[in-house]
C-alpha cells in the first residue's frame, strides 16, 4: 500500500530552551531563515508524502499561522515589488494538505502517536520528530519508504552512535538482511553501554504500520506516565516483523540548545548566500583555548 500520511509530532514544552519557548513553540526557532518544523514539512513533500498531521498543544498557534496563508503580509510584499519573498510565503502555505490536532497531556511519544488513529486510519503511515534535521541528496524517508516497499513491515531510522552515548537512544538488536538494513530482533530504551545489544540508535524516522495504535493502547506508562513508543514497537515486534534503515545522511539533532547551535552553524556553512561570509567570518573569530 503506497504511504500518504505523515505525522509529526510538534506537542512537547521545549523546556530545555526556557525562557526562550515560554511563549514561542520550540519548532518554530528558527534555523537560518526557515523554523525547524518546515524543515521537516519540506522532507515529508519531497518523499511523496501527500497529507501531514501535526500533533500540537497549547500555544503552538505559530505553527498552524506559519503554513496559513497571510494576505495581509503579501500585499505589502506585492506593494513593495519583492516578488522573491512574495513567492515564497506563498509556497509555505501551498507545501501540503495539512491538518492538526492535540495532544490535551503531555503523556510521551507513544501516547501523541495514538492520538491521531483518528486522522491516520486503517493505513501505514511515516512519523517526523522535528528534532531531528536530516540533510541528505535522497530523502531520509524516501529512502525508508523504499524499504517499506520492498519488505512491507513498519520501518524505523537508525544512525552509528558512540558507545558512550547509548542510553540517550533506543538501541536495537539487528540481524542485517542487506546493506543498511537490518532485521529488529529486540529494542532496548535508553540502556548503559554495557548493556546495548549494539550501537546503532533509533533517530526520528519512523514508518509505522497502523496495528501501532492496537499495540500502544496496551502498552503501559513508563517512567512519568509516560507511554513509550519504543515500548510500543517492542510489542509491534512480537506480531509482525521490524526492520531499521541506517539512512544516509547527515541528521542534526536540534533538540537541545548545543545541538541547535551546532545545527545552525554546519546548515549556514552549507547555504549558498552565506558559507563565503560566515566561513571568513569564523577564521577571523578570536576563540578563547
Amino acid at each position: 500500500m503506497k504511504i500518504r500520511k505523515a505525522v509529526v509530532t510538534s506537542a512537547g514544552w521545549g523546556t530545555r530552551f526556557l525562557p526562550a519557548t515560554k511563549s514561542q513553540p520550540k519548532e518554530m526557532l528558527p534555523l537560518i531563515d526557515k523554523p525547524i518544523i518546515q524543515y521537516v514539512i519540506e522532507e515529508a513533500v519531497a518523499s511523496g508524502l501527500e497529507q501531514i498531521i501535526i500533533v500540537t498543544a497549547l500555544g503552538k498557534h505559530a505553527i498552524e499561522n506559519h503554513f496559513d496563508r497571510s494576505f495581509e503580509l503579501e500585499h505589502v510584499l506585492r506593494q513593495k515589488g519583492d516578488e522573491r519573498l512574495l513567492r515564497e510565503v506563498q509556497r509555505i502555505s501551498e507545501l501540503a494538505s495539512i491538518c492538526y490536532i492535540r495532544q490535551k497531556e503531555q503523556l510521551g511519544l507513544g501516547h501523541a502517536v495514538s492520538i491521531t488513529q483518528d486522522l491516520v486510519g486503517d493505513e501505514p503511515f511515516a512519523l517526523f520528530l522535528p528534532d531531528d534535521i536530516i540533510e541528505a541528496e535522497v530523502p531520509a524517508m524516501k529512502q525508508m519508504l523504499q524499504v517499506h516497499d520492498r519488505y512491507g513491515c513498519s520501518v524505523v531510522a537508525v544512525e552509528t552512535v558512540p558507545p558512550e552515548n547509548t542510553a540517550a537512544y533506543g538501541i536495537i538488536s539487528p540481524k542485517q538482511v542487506e546493506e543498511r538494513v537490518y532485521q529488529v530482533l529486540d529494542l532496548v530504551e535508553k540502556p548503559e553501554p554495557e548493556e546495548a545489544p549494539s550501537n546503532l540508535g533509533i533517530v526520528g524516522r519512523y514508518i509505522l504500520t497502523p496495528e501501532i495504535f492496537s499495540v500502544l493502547k496496551e502498552t503501559p506508562p513508563g517512567k512519568g506516565g509516560e507511554i513509550q513508543l519504543t515500548d510500543g514497537l517492542r510489542l509491534l515486534l512480537q506480531q509482525q516483523a521490524l526492520y531499521a534503515y541506517r539512512f544516509q545522511g547527515t541528521r542534526h539533532d536540534t533538540g537541545t540548545p548545543l545541538g541547535f547551535l551546532k545545527a545552525s552553524v554546519e546548515l549556514a556553512l552549507h547555504c549558498p548566500d552565506l558559507a563565503s561570509e560566515f566561513k571568513e567570518y569564523l577564521r577571523k573569530l578570536d576563540l578563547p583555548h
